[in-house]
């Protein structure tokens, strides 16, 4: 009879147990029984088990006498229960009425002969234990229900279930169980076998594979890698007509020996690139290992040694891959077997590019300093060391004085200067540009093209590549609107003081390319490009405030106290000279005036600077704005510095409907042979509102309809009917020590930033230092003076011929803007002459609004302005400056 997994009972029910007949062999009515410790079955003259009298086939227990001694079961009508199943030992019937299954699939024996076995009366099937009574489930009187204290021990059960009939001593599934020993041996095997695969695959694969590559790769020669870096390298404008070549000096270059670069020399290059240099095997393992870590935790710094920089430079292969950087590997190595340590940095020296077109440590000698490499002073050479990290920015010079300190001090690291002679030390001499090579690219296109190139290294193109891949690099930039950018601010620009600095820069709302940029003259006195300088934007930086305040719901029709002066949070505020808004200001009206009480107001007791921080960032500000305080919402304060470039790119996510886009300069870039090495990809997202288009459109529309009246109460509203939209600004002048009090009312930086839905243009004026500015005719100057007439002269100039775009209709965020009568100047205001005009004497007065365009065209001042927002002609004194301001308002 067969449970329902296939084993059997030996067909006998509770109650009737039949004796096994152990003379003459083994039993076939039941299970085999081997003996412990003996394979040899019972004589046959041993005593019977309990139920063997009655014709039954008794079952003697494992491990232990029988129970109730060797006589035999007890003499009770009653039957032991199965034993427990444990390990696949033991049988139980089936339920009732549920029909046996088939047996297990067993081994077939040898047959033996076996004594004759009465058979046994049918008696009912045993229940399952888990259908007994005291499961809730069986029946009264069941055989087996009190009998549990005849179950066998603990220990012959488990002497049952070790030698179970039906198991054969398998695990159920056909396969043997294994001993502790066993088992132990077999866990040993596989880590054994794990063990060897990874030795195979970490140590004899690379072994093998490093010594293939040894005597398979070659190392290219310096004369070999020369011939391969002097190439021509085309910039092209958006319409692909030329903006310039760069040629290299490859006819200068000149191939030093090891005898010719001194010591000095030698050790800045070490200091700055390998330290080991000298006794490295051609990779450093210190280096790689600390490279790997700096890649894992986002530090910066390589491992590569000079030999290694070689090979790179050499192949013209700088793939992340590690292919490349196992060939790398070996060749550096094999290097460092063929040449000693003077040959190799000798060769290192002849063809790494150091910036200004200069392959080689002697070209980059003369172009650099005028003289040759074995002349140099530590100082020099230190500088030229310094520059092969950023070649590219060579002519940056606060990237060569950093570049510069920072190999000056590695070289005091490596004990090989004091630091007396440190402190002593100071910056080179470095020979103009112009007087080392003759430029096809020259002045402020020069500038222009510095900026083409920091993107490009920016996306891992470094100068060198370009050099040595002889590309074609396809701008963004418009040659009509470069060429009236740099016209306009000469002509602006033109009889002013010598000292003041100027920059004007152009962006396309609806790609982010750049259009036009102009970052200075670039000449002998002024090679500084500051249309990329930051300086403090004054209240060009309101705009920002006005993103942070729609983002609380609160709009255009909110009022505050525009009365002036204030104190705000131990602040005291003040408006600009001849500003004057009521108690009940509206931030529309604080806008169009420029009223600094209204927006100091809402930052600091409702959004936040932090906010604000926020809205120029998700504008395209990349400035970071760190620590920066209340003095931002009319900027100033600390760390509140934005350069031209970047105000226009924020300024162009307003036009664009609230979609920010990054300011690029590079299209595409083509090898020599006309493929792809790069192609601008420019991402845009909704900049206010995340995944929210809608939403930022809403937010970057009501900027807009603030700064539209902005534009004719300056006079500076666009010509020819095309919509505009801006803002000026003006810092504030700090008075320095032992200067006076009075100096606080001049100004030191002046903007002017706005927009058409085609463009974005922001202009700048300033000094080189932080200065007073004056124009020449000794007025102040004021965001709408010298910077509004570029931005005015630039934008009709670009427009003029172009589609007359309108900007998006929107939907007003907050309360209803109260309608207001047009602005009036101020009674102490009078008029003044044009920006440009000279004045007859000296004026410390602010400077007021022109009568007429600062262009002179046809002034604009009666173009209304956005229905339900205050606007229209009126007198202003163009400025922003915060006078009177709190100490730490600068």
């Amino acid at each position: 009879m067969n449970d329902q997994y296939g084993r059997s009972w030996p067909e006998e029910e509770p109650g009737q147990w039949d004796a096994p007949q152990w003379p003459g062999g083994d039993n076939r009515g039941g299970p085999r029984q081997p003996q412990r410790g003996s394979h040899e079955w019972p004589a046959g003259d041993e005593p019977q088990w309990p139920g063997g009298e009655q014709g039954g086939r008794g079952r003697p227990p494992r491990g232990g006498p029988a129970p109730g001694g060797a006589q035999g079961w007890p003499q009770e009508d009653r039957q032991p229960p199965p034993p427990r199943q444990q390990h696949g030992g033991g049988y139980r019937p089936p339920p009732p009425g549920q029909p046996p299954l088939p047996p297990r699939r067993q081994q077939p024996r040898q047959e033996e002969p076996t004594s004759f076995v009465p058979p046994t009366p049918e008696q009912p099937e045993p229940e399952l234990i888990t259908h007994h009574e005291h499961n809730g489930t069986g029946f009264a009187g069941d055989a087996y229900d009190d009998r549990r204290d005849s179950w066998p021990s603990d220990e012959n059960q488990a002497a049952f279930n070790e030698y179970s009939a039906d198991d054969d001593g398998d695990d159920g599934d056909g396969k043997k169980l294994l001993t502790p020993a066993q088992r132990k041996r077999r866990r040993w095997k596989r880590v054994r076998r794990a063990v060897y695969v990874l030795v195979g695959l970490f140590v004899v694969a690379p072994a093998a594979a490093f010594t293939v590559l040894y005597f398979t790769v070659d190392v290219p020669t310096p004369a070999e890698v020369a011939a391969k870096q002097d190439k021509v390298v085309t910039y092209l404008f958006a319409d692909e007509t030329e903006l310039g070549k760069d040629i290299p000096q490859g006819g200068n270059r000149e191939m030093l020996e090891p005898g010719d670069i001194p010591q000095n020399v030698r050790r800045a290059i070490y200091a700055t690139e390998d330290s080991t240099f000298e006794t490295n095997s051609g990779f450093d393992i210190t280096g790689i290992m600390r490279a790997v870590y700096n890649q894992v935790t986002g530090g910066v710094g390589g491992g590569s040694t000079i030999s290694q920089q070689y090979v790179k430079k050499a192949t013209e292969n700088e793939e992340g891959t590690l292919t490349r950087k196992a060939t790398e590997l070996v060749k550096s190595f094999k290097m460092n077997k063929q040449y000693n340590k003077d040959e190799i940095i000798t060769a290192y020296l002849n063809t790494i590019y150091f910036g200004r077109g200069s392959y080689g440590i002697q070209t980059a000698a003369q172009s650099f300093f005028g003289k040759s490499a074995k002349d140099m002073t530590t100082s020099e050479a230190a500088l030229l060391a310094g520059l092969i990290q950023q070649p590219g920015r060579s002519e940056n010079r606060a990237v060569a004085e950093e570049r510069w300190r920072v190999a000056m001090d590695r070289i005091v690291e490596n004990n090989w200067m004091t630091p007396a002679e440190r402190a002593q030390a100071t910056f080179p001499e470095i020979r103009p540009l112009e007087e080392v090579r003759k430029q096809s690219i020259a002045g402020p296109n020069l500038l222009l093209k510095n900026r083409i190139v920091d993107e490009l290294e920016s996306k891992g193109i470094t100068e060198d590549k370009i050099q040595s891949g002889g590309y074609k690099i396809y701008t963004t930039i418009d040659p009509k609107g470069q060429d009236l950018a740099i016209k306009t601010v000469n002509e602006v620009m033109e009889g002013q003081p010598q000292d003041l600095r100027e920059a004007l820069v152009a962006i396309d709302p609806k790609t982010g390319g750049v259009l036009a940029y102009y970052g200075g003259p670039n000449t002998k006195e002024d090679q500084r490009d500051w249309a990329n300088t930051a300086r403090p934007p004054g209240s060009s930086f309101k705009p920002f405030d006005l993103v942070a305040l729609l983002k609380t719901g609160k709009g255009l029709g909110e009022t505050y106290d525009g009365t002036s002066p204030r104190k705000i949070q131990n602040a005291t505020v003040r408006n600009s000279e001849g500003v004057d808004c009521s108690a009940q200001c509206s931030v529309a009206e604080a806008m169009e005036k420029s009223v600094n009480t209204v927006f100091y107001d809402f930052v600091a007791r409702q959004t936040g600077v932090e906010e604000v921080v926020d809205a120029a960032h998700q504008a395209g500000v990349k400035a970071p704005l760190e620590d920066a305080d209340n003095n931002l919402s009319i900027g100033g304060g600390r760390g509140a510095e934005v350069t031209p470039a970047e105000m226009a790119a924020a300024y162009a996510t307003f036009a664009a409907d609230g979609m920010q886009r990054d300011a690029h300069f590079v299209s595409k870039v083509l090898n020599s042979r006309d493929e792809v090495v790069y192609e601008a990809e420019v991402a845009e997202k909704p900049a206010f509102a995340e995944d929210d288009p809608d939403k930022s459109k809403q937010i970057a529309g009501n900027v807009t309809k603030s700064l539209v009246p902005v534009l004719p109460y300056s006079k500076l509203a666009c010509g020819g009917g095309y919509d505009c939209a801006g803002k000026t600004g003006t810092h504030q002048y700090t008075p320095k020590a032992g200067e006076p009090d009075s100096l606080g009312n001049e100004n030191s930086q002046a903007w002017m930033v706005g927009y058409s839905p085609t463009v974005s243009t922001s202009a700048w004026v300033g000094t080189e230092a932080d200065k007073v500015i004056r124009m020449a005719n000794k007025k102040k100057i004021y965001g709408k003076d010298l910077p509004g007439e570029m931005w005015k002269k630039f934008m009709d100039a670009y427009l003029k011929g172009k589609p007359k775009e309108k900007f998006s209709e929107v939907k007003l965020i907050g309360r209803t803007v109260p309608t207001a009568p047009p602005s009036q100047p101020s009674k102490s205001q009078q008029p003044s002459q044009t920006p440009s005009s000279p004045a007859p004497s000296e004026s410390t007065a602010p400077s007021d609004p022109p009568d007429g365009d600062p262009s002179g065209g046809p002034s604009d001042s009666d173009k209304p302005g956005i229905p339900g927002l205050p606007g229209g002609p009126g007198g202003h004194n163009g400025g922003d400056p915060l006078n009177g301001r709190d100490p730490d308002d600068n």
